[in-house]
């Protein structure tokens, strides 16, 4: 019952979360009492993380820090509106810039958050005579940006061009009335890099496939940003792609270590998201210390390149020990490697194992992978030293011999 002897009618939620926790399957949060880094504070302890997404160690890099503060002692705490109304100052329009020519596009458009970025870019430039045609592992924030339009929507096997080819070509016979008519638009979206795979889309042949059909190509670039290309340019960049792909989306908050999301493309699609997209017209702006890390961590990532060579030697040495100690890593290419063990049960005792061992490293169940596919989420970053590796890799090996998932 709820308050004063009244019925509760989200008494089903209690019943939800009992089946989840029943089926291994809830997790807690973990609270952090320490700044990110490759050691934090949680639960009181102090550990080795692999589960943060600040793959260059920027979140708590001195530059980062000085340009905040900077920012907040001179443009104060908040911006106070949205972009159209009174939110947008020259820091904003100074990151656009600055990440424009970066990703060596016409302009960029920053949002709150990668996620609001997808939602509002998708709904915005497709409608009913559309078609968006997806991989079946993109992020959640595309599928949502999917559910959010109008348009007509086709997945195909994942990272399988020919599967892609054969989908455009149906699309191109068949048009939007099973008639022939041709959709306005063929949109074809992918991640760079796949968050829970840590494997990099095909994209070469992807944008050669959808220029041979007169398809635009959307690539959500969230965890390659900073990690592939020339300087952390991301994924189109490291395929040599600069100039073939329409609409780019990236994180501000992975790589970048601070907050939010952008768009980069054309002056066009620029003007027609400030028109346009939802989470722009109706969010408040970046406060002017995100806004000013954001645009530090830019010129950090083009002037200091000994970070990136750090990120992809920690990468390579991980990989390598974990493979040696007999795990299975997948299909990873990037510093995202998976421990697939398959059940969800042995994959949070896994996890909490390792936490008891000194080294956070999380659990990834359903419904964020299949069922069968669970797994122990690890990133390293530029930030973690050879000590720190050998540490984790340390526990890995008397965790995964104790629980009999390799070789005793």
């Amino acid at each position: 019952m709820g308050t004063a002897g009244r019925p509760n009618p989200l008494a089903f939620l209690d019943d939800e979360l009992a089946a989840l926790r029943e089926r291994h399957l809830y997790r807690p949060l973990r609270v952090m009492s320490s700044a990110q880094g490759p050691i934090v504070s949680i639960d009181d302890r102090r550990v080795v993380t692999l589960s943060s997404n600040d793959y260059l160690g920027l979140t708590h890099h001195p530059r980062m820090r000085r340009a905040a503060i900077e920012a907040v002692e001179h443009f104060g705490a908040g911006s106070g509106a949205v972009r159209t109304i009174a939110g947008t100052m020259t820091l904003h329009e100074q990151l656009e810039a600055e990440l424009a020519t970066f990703k060596h596009t016409e302009a960029v458009l920053t949002f709150q958050s990668g996620f609001a970025a997808n939602t509002g870019v998708i709904p915005t430039i497709t409608g009913e005579t559309d078609l968006i045609v997806s991989d079946e592992l993109n992020h959640a924030s595309i599928i949502d940006g999917m559910r959010l339009s109008k348009a007509a929507r086709k997945v195909f096997r994942h990272a399988d061009v020919d599967a892609l080819r054969e989908v455009l070509r149906q699309a191109r016979d068949e048009g939007r009335d099973g008639q022939g008519a041709p959709y306005r638009l063929v949109l074809v979206v992918t991640d760079g890099v796949f968050s829970m795979d840590g494997d990099i889309a095909p994209l070469a042949g992807i944008v050669a496939a959808a220029e041979e059909f007169g398809a635009a190509v959307m690539v959500d670039d969230a965890h390659a940003s900073g990690v592939l290309g020339d300087q952390g340019r991301g994924s189109v960049n490291h395929f040599g792609l600069d100039g073939r792909v329409a609409i780019q989306v990236g994180t501000l908050s992975k790589a970048v270590g601070v907050l939010g999301g952008y768009v980069a493309g054309s002056s066009s699609l620029r003007e027609i998201l400030t028109q346009r997209a939802r989470p722009f017209l109706f969010s408040t702006s970046h406060p002017p210390a995100v806004a000013a890390a954001c645009l530090e961590a830019i010129r950090i990532m083009q002037e200091e390149p000994a970070l990136h060579e750090r990120l992809w030697a920690n990468t390579r040495r991980f990989k390598a020990e974990l493979a040696r100690l007999g795990f299975d890593t997948g299909t990873s290419e990037t510093p995202i490697t998976p421990v697939i063990l398959g059940d969800p049960e042995l994959t949070i005792r896994f996890s909490g194992r390792l936490f008891d061992e000194g080294v956070f490293a999380t659990a990834v169940v359903f419904p964020t992978v299949a069922l069968d596919r669970a797994r122990i989420r690890t990133i390293v970053t530029a930030a973690h030293t050879d000590e720190l590796l050998d540490r984790a890799l340390a526990a890995f090996d008397a965790v995964g011999r104790e629980l009999g998932v390799i070789a005793g």
